[in-house]
């Protein structure tokens, strides 16, 4: 599929930054990525990121380990503003302006979200790093990244997994699981196959917005799915 997205917010993982680490940041794999991310802005793209935490600290891994839900959450936030402090300061040393903004105030680290701030941030050629998920418990990033999307007025989503595009199975434990090359946010939910949770499906097909899986190992995976260029899944409305 040959098609060209202008401003996109992309969700990317916290487990992303891991590389071959068991947690934490992988320098190598933060720069490989922050050089995509800048590629892809000079080329021109308007590009929001919506960063998880999931290499510091999960949510509802904590909830299992006995922390109430939104208190564990609280703590996810926190993870992920971590993640988008490496992230900017990583874009920046590749020569593209970034600025993280967190839905969860904290003046003395980032600046905090509002569509305004990062309509205005993105108008002036800087990458948006968007931190605190939703700023509430609940929510995951990927809800975080499709309600971001919506409020950027965003062409698309790109989700940047560990495989290149959503199978009809696990294909790590299935090796008769095919790929997809297109879907609908209706059969993606109806099939169950896990691309991103029932309230980000809701919202990217209430606002009719694709969702581009594709996977983030890949050399220039961000520029490749910008371009509609590789391997990667388009869910449409």
């Amino acid at each position: 599929m040959s098609r060209s997205w202008k401003r996109v917010v992309l969700k990317l993982s916290g487990e992303a930054l891991m590389g071959g680490q068991t947690h934490g940041l992988d320098q190598g794999t933060l720069d490989r990525i922050a050089g995509d991310i800048a590629n892809a802005a000079r080329a021109g793209a308007e590009i929001g990121i919506v960063v998880g935490g999931g290499n510091f600290f999960r949510g509802i891994q904590g909830a299992d380990k006995g922390i109430d839900r939104a208190r564990a959450d609280s703590i996810g936030m926190l993870a992920t503003v971590m993640n988008a402090l490496a992230l900017e300061h990583a874009i920046e040393k590749k020569g593209q302006p970034a600025r993280a903004l967190s839905a969860v105030p904290m003046p003395y680290v980032c600046q905090p979200y509002s569509r305004q701030a990062a309509l205005n941030h993105l108008a002036k050629g800087r990458v948006v790093v968007l931190a605190g998920g939703t700023g509430n418990p609940f929510f995951t990033t990927d809800t975080g990244a499709v309600l971001r999307a919506a409020e950027l007025s965003a062409d698309a989503v790109l989700k940047a997994t560990q495989v290149d595009g959503v199978y009809s199975a696990d294909p790590k434990k299935d090796p008769t699981a095919t790929r997809y090359d297109t879907l609908t946010h209706g059969e993606a939910i109806e099939k169950n196959l896990g691309v991103m949770d029932t309230a980000a499906f809701a919202i990217a097909r209430e606002n009719a917005i694709p969702i581009i899986v594709f996977s983030i190992a890949e050399p220039e995976a961000i520029t490749h799915a910008l371009a509609g260029r590789g391997r990667q899944t388009v869910v449409m409305p």
